[in-house]
């Protein structure tokens, strides 16, 4: 993949997207986190692509973002608090979820 035309919001919008659906339901309190992070449009229009995507795409589509976008270690870590934050958000911390998080960690250090 060679580039892609999206703003660090729809990044942040498509990541926590792909994180929400890791235990393959997403819920009104993800969807209000990942609102309150971005604004109505960039989400409805980032759900729409994130829905055609397969998860191989996805991860592509992320790590290539992150790359133009010069995320660095700070960023990183922004980005996987709120990755956390999102994970919490239905009370509980499941195992899907958990090695989502560890994957993506493992990923993101590779920038």
């Amino acid at each position: 993949m060679k580039t892609l035309d999206w703003t660090r919001d729809e990044l942040v919008a498509y990541i926590l997207l792909f994180a929400a659906n890791s235990d393959f339901k997403e819920d009104n309190k993800e969807r209000n986190i990942i609102i309150s992070k971005v604004d109505m449009n960039t989400f409805q229009e980032i759900h729409d692509e994130f829905n055609n995507d397969n998860d191989y795409q996805g991860i592509q589509k992320i790590m290539t973002s992150l790359r133009q976008h010069n995320y660095e270690s700070e960023d990183i870590q922004v980005l996987l608090a709120d990755i956390r934050t999102l994970f919490f958000a239905d009370g509980e911390f499941n195992i899907n979820e958990r090695n989502l998080l560890k994957s993506l960690e493992r990923l993101f250090n590779t920038l």
